[in-house]
């Protein structure tokens, strides 16, 4: 059994919690800027000592709501400064974070609400409210759950957070502080629920170690953009989603000021105004930017020349990579061509990302080999990593000095990965939870004897301890005659074509390997346009015989990367959108296979009928 192990850096009193290290940075850095806030184009800082100020306030509210050390209390809420301000301010009353996506349904909020058994839920707005009452009334349960509102003024009869630290006003310092500190390493500090790609989400048990030790020990194994003097990120992910809570431990662990931008239509411009000098992002990103500057090149005839620069970058990007493994590295042709488009292009797509970023981080689900390589290339390294829920944070990365383009890196500090006989990937070590919520049937299934999770992914390991990964278990696709296929890197390469929004390559006990995809329709306008096919709809383009030999194009590129018996033979285009809210996408936009197949049934039957 292959196995790669990176010892822990920094460890951790286990009395101590994540407050600990909030406290730390106030002590040591109190005028630091922790946060900034949007105020029209520009930005206004907030103080470590401000912050902490705002926290105990709102604690000190908790505790006279009758909040105790050990008590749930959830936040739903789209990203923003507020739920960062709740968050912790629940850890200082000592009680559990539960996160709900802001996009959840009443269904789904119900059975939160009712394995949870949250005391008191923060909300966004009026909308928020009225669902959470709903919700609550449709679980259950026979008590009324406070409710307080993040986005409010003072109204009458309304809580906010306001009214809640007004509250606290009778609570003493000591009390707080009994409070925050009751929790230690092994206390739980969260319960985030699966983002249910299949099945009812089960309760990941956060623990405040995991929290801590993932953020001490990445600032150590991470310096180069985490440590730089002035470091600055702009969180766009959800804060419901694990990972976007574990950095902001980081963040405030290292006196990193952090921006919030919880608006898809806000968020370029806040990449301009902020500048961050590094992102934490998904694939769906990277595919959009890629698309976007791909297109607006089109649209100024400068297609050829995106075209030719894309390829530079890529080929001085491997070329990079393979000096890291003995070879030669870029050639003197190339070092030349590269510079040319340093000077040309590659400016014009940093300043997508506001211009300072040199540093991302990618996560949530595979990234393609080729755009790791693309944004490379163009002065933009982006550290792709692996991990779940389960894991709270990645429990593999690559650093900036150990890089393999299309790994997904060498374990965190403090833990172990390996392969079982079946290439299946497990994890041991700080990040892994401690077990799902009221469910140890779960638990259990998912812990081998000597405690290494079961993560369901496939992977391979290199004789550096590099991790790839090769499939998902559940996904792995069984033909008809036999032959297993991983539907996942077949996606990637589709999506990498300007046309494809989303796509899902099908074939469990077919004959052969098909696939159905969805158009960009963002990107369907400019295509048309630049065909002469002004006003082209989705609908028209499903059935078009330009649109359909490009994407067979797409087809064709991603056939190139696999064996025969694995390739697409057939794809239908279907004449709608995957979206969070057609429910065929998880909020941090990973694909839901399962509902993707059932809502399609027809469309995949007449796709195997058609000789």
């Amino acid at each position: 059994m292959r196995e790669a192990i990176t010892e822990l850096l920094v460890d951790l009193p286990s009395a101590s919690n994540t407050t600990d290290l909030l406290l730390r940075t106030c002590d040591t850095q109190p005028g630091r800027a922790l946060y900034a806030l949007r105020s029209g184009t520009q930005w206004r800082d907030v103080p470590a000592a401000e912050f902490l100020q705002q926290v105990r306030r709102l604690a000190k509210g908790l505790v006279a709501q009758g909040v105790r050390p050990g008590d749930a209390v959830a936040v739903m809420s789209r990203t923003r400064y507020e739920w960062t301000l709740a968050d912790v301010a629940i850890w200082f009353a000592g009680a559990v974070t539960v996160p709900v996506y802001e996009t959840s349904s009443a269904h789904q909020v119900a059975w939160i609400l009712e394995d949870a058994q949250p005391v008191l839920v923060f909300v966004e707005d009026e909308h928020k409210e009225q669902l959470v009452l709903d919700a609550a009334a449709r679980s259950g349960r026979s008590d009324a759950i406070p409710v307080v509102r993040l986005d409010a003024e003072p109204i009458d009869g309304v809580a906010t957070l306001a009214t809640l630290g007004e509250a606290g006003a009778s609570v003493s310092d000591d009390a707080l502080e009994a409070a925050r500190s009751s929790r230690g390493l092994d206390d739980a500090a969260s319960i985030v629920y699966t983002s249910g790609t299949t099945g009812r989400p089960k309760g990941c048990v956060i623990t405040h170690g995991n929290f801590a030790l993932f953020a001490v020990n990445t600032l150590e194994f991470l310096p180069e953009f985490l440590k730089q003097e002035n470091a600055r990120t702009l969180m766009f992910l959800p804060l419901a989603h694990v990972l976007a809570r574990a950095v902001q431990v980081v963040c405030f662990t290292g006196g990193i000021t952090l921006a919030h931008s919880g608006s898809s239509s806000q968020l370029l411009e806040d990449l301009t105004t902020f500048k961050p000098t590094f992102l934490l992002a998904v694939p769906r990103i990277f595919e959009k930017i890629h698309a976007t500057a791909g297109r607006r090149a089109a649209e100024a005839g400068k297609g050829r020349l995106f075209a030719a620069g894309e390829r530079t970058a890529v080929a001085y990007s491997r070329a990079v990579d393979a000096r890291g493994r003995g070879g030669r590295g870029p050639s003197p042709v190339l070092r030349a061509s590269h510079a040319v488009f340093d000077r040309l292009l590659y400016p014009r797509l940093r300043d997508v990302f506001g211009g300072e970023v040199t540093y991302t981080v990618s996560g949530a689900s595979p990234l393609s080999e080729h755009l790791t390589h693309f944004f490379r290339g163009a002065g933009i390294l982006v550290q792709e990593g692996y991990g779940l829920t389960e894991s709270t944070a990645p429990c593999t990365v690559n650093t900036v000095s150990l890089t393999r383009v299309g790994s997904v890196g060498i374990p965190m500090p403090g833990t172990s990965v390996r392969l079982d006989d079946d290439g299946e990937v497990q994890v041991k070590g700080a990040g892994i939870f401690a077990g799902y919520h009221r469910n140890d049937a779960a638990t259990a299934e998912v812990f081998t004897d000597d405690g290494y999770f079961r993560t369901g992914d496939l992977g391979a390991l290199d004789e550096d301890g590099f991790l790839t990964i090769t499939g998902r278990k559940k996904d792995l696709l069984v033909t008809a005659g036999g032959k297993n296929v991983a539907p996942g890197p077949l996606e990637e390469k589709l999506r990498e074509n300007a046309l494809v929004g989303q796509a899902v390559v099908v074939g469990e006990g077919r004959p052969f390997v098909a696939a159905l995809i969805s158009l960009d329709r963002e990107a369907l306008e400019p295509w048309a346009a630049a065909h002469g096919r002004s006003g082209l709809t989705a609908e028209q383009a499903a059935q078009d015989a330009e649109v359909l030999a490009d994407l067979q194009s797409a087809v064709d590129a991603a056939n190139a990367t696999v064996s025969q018996a694995e390739q697409i033979r057939k794809f239908t285009v279907l004449d709608v959108e995957f979206s969070v809210e057609s429910g065929h996408l998880t909020p941090t936009l990973k694909l839901k296979r399962s509902a993707v197949v059932a809502d399609h049934a027809r469309a995949l039957e007449d796709l195997y009928a058609r000789r």
